[in-house]
């Protein structure tokens, strides 16, 4: 299981009215601006609802210092105050996405809280980030404080020990490289691209390996032991970063690390079928099971090529479900249905008798992923085959429906939340088959890639 293997090592451990936003109609809505209120008021836009909840997320500890990063679920979720790098570099991107000049502030803001995080690591000074920070206090469930947000009185980011976040994926660096990038193509502040380049030199020290497979290997864990995989998904992420950070810096050297990760992505493909594998565990052998949904649109977003689209196909048919309340183990409510595709070949064959894991509930084979539903529904806009639109918008409606009735009453930060604001990140509970799940929690990143699909805004392209 090439890329998720367990929850201190998986960034995603533990855990109507709109047929199509337009790209003008997101940067209406603004990013993280009020509702609008008053008997007789139009209800916000579903865009709208999404960039509040964004801003609902990375306001909810006021009294813990204007340096933040964003919750990644809602409390209801029991990762507390849990904040994923990866689910940040995905609200920032989001807050781009919307144009506006709040969503600007926003992005720069989330922005320069990781570059906190990687100026004043606890341990480390050589451009990481870990997998997830704390970004305010709680009790945990030994009962000891966490009293801290996310950042310490002496200065140092609060990184997430309680769960094991600790160690350093190369995914995620990259995901926080593009997000960085992003922010110096648009402000043209030399901080950002520098973060960006630190994180591209670890991963090139640290990920790059002369296995016959070749790419970029996973990363390290939390005691700093570097991790044998090597991710098509991770290499994905690297094709766009790399080629970033040449364009950027104009230094030629970083066109051969894109080639590098870019030939490792080729190299997943079986033709037969049309789908990319998703990794190898030993830089040898290509792991062939199970297959996962975002190996096939994120490569379609990043390579832009005809000749790899048929995988977008090849998702939609293999991992795509329909959720509704007759199924076995669904959470969803009478008379609601929820379409798109589920995280992998794997959750299409979870054992429907057994949790998903110690104190979780049984997993439903048709829960709807909403972060691939929507990775999916960017991929076909941005393919744009006959068709594509159409379904497309069919994805991002249903996505539009769970959050208007889905994951109503919880809160952030103990705080309640707008009203039909965030997107779930499951209709129903899921299980990934690389040994986690989703749930119905509001989630950062799924709303987030929400609406990028929304806005027709391709984090991937270099």
């Amino acid at each position: 299981m090439t890329g998720r293997q367990g929850p201190a090592l998986s960034r995603r451990s533990l855990i109507g009215a709109g047929l199509g936003i337009s790209a003008a109609g997101l940067t209406a809505a603004g990013s993280g601006q009020a509702f609008a209120a008053g008997a007789g008021a139009r209800p916000a836009s579903a865009p709208a609802r999404g960039l509040a909840f964004l801003a609902a997320a990375m306001d909810a500890y006021p009294d813990h210092g204007g340096t933040r990063l964003a919750q990644s679920y809602t409390d209801q979720a029991g990762l507390f105050s849990t904040a994923f790098t990866y689910d940040n570099a995905l609200a920032i991107l989001a807050h781009l996405a919307a144009r506006t000049p709040a969503g600007l502030t926003r992005a720069k803001a989330l922005g320069d809280a990781l570059l906190h995080a990687q100026g004043h690591d606890p341990a480390y000074d050589d451009g990481r980030l870990r997998q997830a920070y704390n970004v305010g206090p709680y009790t945990f469930y030994d009962g000891s404080l966490q009293p801290d947000g996310f950042v310490r009185a002496d200065g140092t980011a609060n990184v997430g020990t309680q769960f094991g976040f600790t160690g350093t994926a190369v995914g995620d660096m990259a995901w926080a490289g593009i997000a960085l990038s992003a922010l110096a193509r648009r402000t043209r502040a030399r901080r950002f691209l520098d973060g960006a380049v630190r994180i591209g030199e670890w991963i090139e020290r640290t990920g790059r390996t002369d296995e016959p497979l070749g790419g970029y290997k996973f990363g390290v864990d939390g005691a700093n032991q570097k991790l044998p995989f090597t991710s098509t998904e991770h290499n994905t992420d690297l094709v766009c970063l790399f080629g970033r950070l040449a364009l950027l810096t104009g230094d030629r050297v970083w066109w051969e690390r894109q080639a590098r990760a870019e030939a490792f992505v080729k190299r997943m493909w079986e033709p037969s079928g049309g789908f990319f594998y998703t990794g190898t565990n030993d830089g040898v052998t290509v792991n062939k099971s199970p297959v996962p949904e975002d190996t096939q649109t994120w490569t379609h977003l990043a390579l832009g090529s005809r000749r790899y689209s048929r995988s977008l196909d090849w998702a939609a048919a293999e991992l795509g479900v329909l959720d509704h309340s007759g199924r076995v183990n669904s959470t969803v409510p009478e008379g609601q249905s929820y379409e798109g595709v589920t995280f992998s070949s794997a959750s299409l064959l979870a054992n429907e008798d057994a949790p998903i894991a110690v104190g979780q509930p049984k997993p439903d084979r048709n829960g709807v992923w909403f972060e691939g539903t929507a990775h999916l529904a960017l991929a076909l806009r941005d393919r744009g085959a006959r068709d594509d639109e159409a379904r497309a918008r069919r994805l991002i409606a249903s996505t539009e429906k769970a959050q208007d009735l889905l994951g109503g009453g919880q809160t952030v930060g103990g705080k309640a939340l707008p009203e039909r604001c965030g997107v779930v990140s499951a209709s129903s509970p899921l299980d990934t088959g690389f040994g986690f799940g989703y749930y119905p929690y509001r989630h950062t990143g799924a709303t987030a890639w929400y609406l990028m699909a929304a806005a027709r805004y391709n984090p991937l392209r270099v």
